[in-house]
């Protein structure tokens, strides 16, 4: 097959979760295809080491929140034109975007309307079980077919006439499973004795700067009570810059770490967490590691999606299990006190914590799908489509 030959697959992921599922996407379709693909279209870093040339830089799109995204609505916009133009000049097999789906629906409706024919997928389904319901009986006119990380989600779209299809979620194919967390400590030199708590403030600039300070005065109230503390926050390029100004003014004895190795391997040397909702907290959890989830998001925005949101839990591992094993500490409640406290609860390894690691595990079976990795079954999907 020579070059001209190969497939050519666009890719969209607009955040660093989407990044990291992108990544693992591209491994698996280059196996299935045996190599003779190539990749066009928006991606993070993870995607850039597996080979894709990023049209843009995405930490331009890492924003949070429905009053805070709209400063932001004219760069967004221009980079949606921006994309749908190198979409029509590469004039790939198929589009696939993953994750994102402001951003992402807003690609797919402009090539519904200029009807350039190029089959069009969804990778992870919007959470329409949670708010926004009606979005799922609209999705059809916009995309070929749509795939999912749970089990429960191909019933909300089905009835719609969109062939949806659960893949499984890629979290279980996480390389945190193979991580090494004295390999962490001799890296950073961090003795034994330290117990290490990991802080996770999340990978867009709003999450940083509402969250880094309540979770770093977390931090020093933790040390108050016991020396043997250190923290490290494992960041992503996003808010890097950020992350680091606001932890070297905190004052704490805590290491930044980039990559995702020192990410897995911090987790793994972690005995607790404190985490920003979202990926970060499957992680953790199909690696038992303790932790709570802090949020805090603007009045105007908690007011609005308080009106329109129609769950009981947003932490996944909650919502699969039907019952609060992970403490959510949103709005009011994302306060030093109640961190502390949970932290704390968590490492005298009683109820609280048993009730954890018994879930932890379930959550871990209720993810796995067949016998190939949910990314081998997303590339299934993808290819299928394309023959079609």
């Amino acid at each position: 097959m020579t070059t001209s030959d190969k497939l050519k697959i666009y890719l969209i992921a607009g955040e660093p979760s989407g990044d990291l599922l992108g990544s693992r996407l591209m491994r698996a379709l280059v196996k299935k295809t045996g190599g003779q693909v190539e990749f066009h279209g928006l991606g993070g870093d993870t995607m850039e080491s597996e080979g894709l040339k990023p049209l843009f830089d995405i930490s331009e799109l890492a924003i949070m929140g429905l009053v805070e995204v709209i400063p932001s609505i004219p760069k967004v916009l221009r980079r949606i034109r921006e994309t749908v133009a190198d979409i029509r000049r590469v004039n790939p097999d198929i589009v696939v975007t993953i994750d994102s789906w402001s951003f992402s629906c807003r690609v797919h409706k402009a090539l519904r309307r200029l009807k350039t024919g190029i089959p069009q997928l969804h990778y992870v389904a919007p959470q329409v079980w949670a708010w926004k319901k009606k979005r799922a009986r609209t999705m059809y006119k916009y995309i070929d077919g749509l795939m999912t990380l749970l089990p429960q989600e191909p019933k909300y779209f089905t009835p719609y006439h969109l062939e949806t299809t659960f893949v499984g979620h890629p979290v279980i194919e996480s390389e945190v499973l193979q991580a090494d967390g004295e390999a962490f400590r001799r890296k950073y030199n961090i003795p034994a004795e330290k117990k290490i708590i990991s802080i996770l403030p999340g990978s867009r600039h709003t999450e940083v700067s509402r969250l880094m300070p309540v979770f770093l005065e977390s931090a020093r109230l933790l040390l108050e009570k016991d020396k043997d503390f250190y923290f490290v926050i494992p960041t992503v390029k996003t808010v890097s810059k950020r992350v680091k100004e606001m932890a070297a003014a905190g004052g704490l004895p805590l290491q930044v770490v980039e990559t995702q190795q020192d990410r897995y391997n911090a987790f793994r040397a972690s005995c607790a967490a404190i985490a920003a909702s979202g990926t970060v907290a499957l992680e953790l959890a199909i690696c038992h590691i303790p932790h709570i989830i802090a949020y805090k998001v603007s009045k105007l925005t908690a007011f609005i999606v308080g009106r329109i949101m129609k769950i009981q839990f947003v932490n996944l591992s909650n919502i699969m299990l039907g019952r609060e094993i992970v403490p959510e500490l949103l709005q009011q409640r994302c306060v030093c006190g109640n961190i502390t406290h949970y932290i704390q609860e968590l490492l005298q390894q009683g109820d609280l914590y048993q009730t954890q690691m018994e879930g932890f595990a379930k959550v871990k079976e209720i993810l796995s799908s067949g016998e190939q990795t949910p990314s081998e079954n997303a590339a299934d999907v993808i290819l299928a489509k394309i023959k079609k």
